[in-house]
Parts: C-alpha cells; sequence; structure tokens
C-alpha cells in the first residue's frame, strides 16, 4: 500500500476521496517527500522498543512506523484532540496493534527517558518556544535514542530557480530554519548531531512548487490537485531524497541523546 492509504477508512473524508486516498495514498506531495526522507534517515543499525511520533496529526507517519517497525510499540501524539479521535478510529478499522495515538505537548509531556527514537516532522515551525519543544524531545528519549527532525527550510527555489524566502503558512510562528540554526539549537538542548542539512532537490522543490499554486497552502482547488497529484508525485521521485549540499526547501537533523 502506499504510505496514507490508512486515511481511506476516516470518516473525515469523502466516499470518493476515500477511494482515491486507498489506491493513490495520501495525496500531498510535500508530505511524501518528507515522508521518503525521514523514512531513509532512521538509523538502520538499532533495534526500537518504543517510538515517539511528535505532532501525529492524522496518523500518517505513525501508521507507516507500526507497519516498518511491527515488533516496535508507537505511540502518536497531537495537541488537537479531533486529529487524535480520528486517528485512533482509523487505528482500530485497520487493526494495527502496536500503535496507539493520544493528546499530549511534547512542551508538557509526562513520559522521560522512555523512547528509543522520536520522529518530529515539520512541527517546530508551529511552536514559538521552539528550545522548550526540543528539550521535551530529549527529556523523552532514552539514553541513547535518536531524534530524527525535519522543518522547512527559511529560503527555497521559486518558482524554479530564484532564491527566494520560504512561503508563509497559516500557523507557522517562523517561515523556516538554517541548518545551522536547528543543529545549533539541539545541541544547546544536549542533543550530539549524527547527520544533518537539506532536503528537496531540485524535481522535488519543483513538484512542490506547483503544488502551492494550486492549493495555495490551504488545501484549495481541491478537484484540480486530484488531477495533478499522480503527475506532481511521479515529478517528486525523480529525484527522491535529495540532499543539496547548498539550497533545499526543507532541513533536517538526526541527533542523538548521549
Amino acid at each position: 500500500m502506499f504510505i496514507g492509504s490508512e486515511l481511506a477508512y476516516s470518516d473525515q473524508y469523502s466516499a470518493l476521496e476515500r477511494t482515491y486516498i486507498r489506491w493513490l495514498g495520501v495525496p500531498i506531495v510535500g508530505l511524501r517527500i518528507r515522508a521518503r526522507n525521514i523514512f531513509s534517515l532512521i538509523p538502520k543499525d538499532k533495534t526500537y522498543n518504543e517510538i515517539l511520533d511528535a505532532g501525529s496529526g492524522p496518523g500518517v507517519f505513525s501508521f507507516e512506523l507500526a507497519k516498518r517497525f511491527p515488533k516496535a510499540k508507537i505511540l502518536g501524539i497531537d495537541i488537537f484532540e479531533e486529529q487524535v479521535n480520528d486517528a485512533e478510529a482509523v487505528r482500530q478499522k485497520v487493526g494495527l496493534e502496536n500503535v496507539h495515538f493520544a493528546i499530549g505537548d511534547i512542551l508538557d509531556f509526562p513520559h522521560k527517558d522512555r523512547f528509543d527514537l522520536a520522529v518530529c516532522v515539520d512541527i517546530l515551525e508551529h511552536i514559538k518556544d521552539d528550545r522548550a519543544a526540543m528539550k521535551g524531545l530529549f527529556d523523552a528519549l532514552a539514553p541513547g535514542g535518536y531524534l530524527v527532525v525535519h522543518v522547512p527550510a527559511f529560503h527555497r527555489r521559486y518558482p524554479v530557480f530564484k532564491k527566494s524566502e520560504n512561503f508563509y503558512v497559516p500557523t507557522h510562528v517562523r517561515t523556516g530554519y538554517e541548518p545551522e540554526e536547528l543543529h545549533g539549537k539541539l545541541t544547546d538542548t544536549g542533543f550530539e548531531i549524527a547527520a544533518g542539512g537539506f532536503t528537496y532537490g531540485f524535481w522535488e522543490t519543483l513538484a512542490n512548487n506547483i503544488s502551492y499554486m494550486i492549493t495555495r497552502a490551504q488545501m484549495k482547488n481541491k478537484k484540480l490537485y486530484a488531477l495533478a497529484f499522480p503527475f506532481l508525485q511521479l515529478m517528486s521521485c525523480l529525484g527522491a531524497r535529495a540532499r543539496p549540499a547548498k539550497l533545499g526547501a526543507g532541513v533536517y537533523a538526526v541527533a542523538r541523546k548521549p
């Protein structure tokens, strides 16, 4: 199944939308790009018993973690009750027993020294006190645990070659990060940086830029986007998991708690 196809069981979508998701997976180009990056960045030489998805939203990453690590227990947390309830309802319909969802805020998270792995995908740009969020993630991890984090970059190519400040998206409290800023804040929190840099190469960025032109980053023009998505997805796959040296639309870090 394509990533996010579990959402075909969500009551939040119409019957036609659920059919579309069942066949093609979650139709969000940027999310699919981030997913390819995140899952390729998780260290492969470790055994994970407990995994945290911080800011799980509809549960796409949590469901995929549950399938890729069937022996691990996955917890997806989010501050929005409706999304948590919907993700948990989908989980029950799908029958995945090694993942659960709960209302939770990484700024006030009660579980300490627990998780072997945490993923945090495009969440920090929504949090004003991002250092406190990083501290919450640090505390949640067991010693030796890894954090794989992804955020928007401060700059990107737009529309094709021109370097410009990243898009403003409603609910973002900052446009994005430079790699040095993200890595510096993580290091100040106590993390050791194992790897880091840019994501979104040329083809991924172009596909995502066209996606934004259609949706205006606010899920507009759904019918047009549904027609365009398969082509944009194929375009983005031409440069899958690119790690640009100087400029990309995303920034990542793989960080370890000593």
